[in-house]
């Protein structure tokens, strides 16, 4: 992690105090546009603020910058860190991606909050949280969209973990978000790509020499790292990872699709029995004006009919699967998305503009239940 705050340029560390005071979750700066925050989804550009010049964009991102990124960043031309600074003097950290965009340097600073969030605050159903974190063995996979929660969710789950004692933890992260307290009855190191490790797979390769119970993947994104976590799964750890994808159904397929195609029928029998829960994000807009976004969910279980499906190639009958699979703890996100619209969390337009089947939704139906 970054320490920045003896050499961060006074008009950088007065936008991101800015950031925080607003209860931003990011704050973008790309010349030749005014500096922009995203609050609770809505992207505004900062009224009192001026149009970003090139030089002087590039000035403030330097500032904050670990030393052995600043002389190549025009070679990696994208580079993730995190920043520690202190905002009203407490403890502030940020995760920082900086880029280059028609050879301009521009960055996307996320705020990540000191305190985990409670499963509560986040609407994440302790029952799943709870069959989830007691596994023995494994691999879950929290997907989304980028700014879905999946970080916070993982964040969460190890949190407890840790709170519980007794395991000996492993995260590879790029870069470390949140930071987990110490508990005398677990043991957990955080590693981050780039600075404490070379990779994903290296870190996964090598935490498994490190007697783990459990182990945090922030992101599988390659065809090692994939084959390094089955394996992992297969000889007795939870795996808990993330994917980019929308739904479920996408995460079985993306997984699978890292690998050439004449080793994919043995990955999606590996796959079939190493998968324990797919658990899909979406943040949406609250029907509360200036309130946090609202999480709606599809879980998939990993039942016999999922089991057979994900083996067999037959992706798309994973949507009849979690369909019939409530019993074994599985929610279609038409489902979610019903109950929040019937409890007023979310706008009924909101609801049906996510919904896979926007004609097939009844609001009525879920206000009964």
């Amino acid at each position: 992690m970054n320490q920045v705050d003896d050499r961060i340029d006074p008009a950088l560390l007065g936008l991101l105090d800015g950031m925080v005071d607003a209860g931003a979750s990011d704050l973008h700066l790309v010349p030749g546009y005014r500096p922009a925050h995203r609050v609770h989804g809505a992207l505004l550009p900062l009224q009192a603020g001026e149009t970003l010049d090139p030089g002087r964009t590039r000035q403030m991102i330097e500032s904050v910058m670990p030393h052995a990124a600043l002389d190549r960043i025009d070679e990696l031309r994208n580079f993730d860190y995190s920043i520690a600074l202190l905002h009203k003097d407490q403890p502030c950290r940020f995760r920082a991606n900086v880029f280059l965009a028609q050879g301009s340097l521009c960055a996307c600073f996320r705020h990540i909050p000191n305190q985990i969030p409670s499963f509560e605050w986040m609407g994440f159903p302790k029952s799943l949280a709870g069959r989830i974190m007691h596994l023995t063995n494994g691999l879950v996979i929290i997907t989304g969209i980028t700014g879905s929660g999946k970080t916070t969710t993982l964040a969460a789950l190890i949190e407890q973990l840790n709170c519980e004692g007794g395991y000996r933890i492993i995260t590879v992260e790029e870069p470390v978000e949140y930071v987990f307290s110490r508990n005398d009855k677990t043991v957990i190191t955080q590693r981050e790509v780039g600075t404490d490790v070379g990779s994903f797979y290296d870190g996964l390769k090598y935490g498994l020499r490190q007697d783990p119970d459990v182990v945090l993947v922030g992101e599988i994104r390659d065809r090692e790292t994939a084959q390094m976590a089955l394996s992992a799964a297969e000889t007795g750890h939870l795996i808990l990872a993330t994917l980019h994808t929308k739904d479920a159904k996408g995460a079985v397929t993306r997984f699978v699709d890292l690998f050439p195609y004449e080793v994919q029928d043995d990955v999606r029998t590996q796959l079939s029995l190493s998968l324990r829960y797919v658990v899909a994000q979406h943040l949406l807009t609250s029907t509360a004006p200036g309130e946090k976004r609202v999480l709606a969910l599809e879980v998939m279980t990993v039942n016999h009919a999922v089991r057979a499906a994900i083996r067999n190639g037959k992706i798309e009958s994973l949507e009849s699967a979690i369909q019939t699979g409530k019993r074994d703890g599985m929610l279609p996100l038409d489902d979610s998305l019903e109950q929040l619209a019937a409890t007023g969390r979310i706008s009924v337009e909101t609801a049906r503009r996510y919904a896979k089947d926007p004609e097939g939704m009844n609001i009525g139906r879920a206000m009964a239940r």
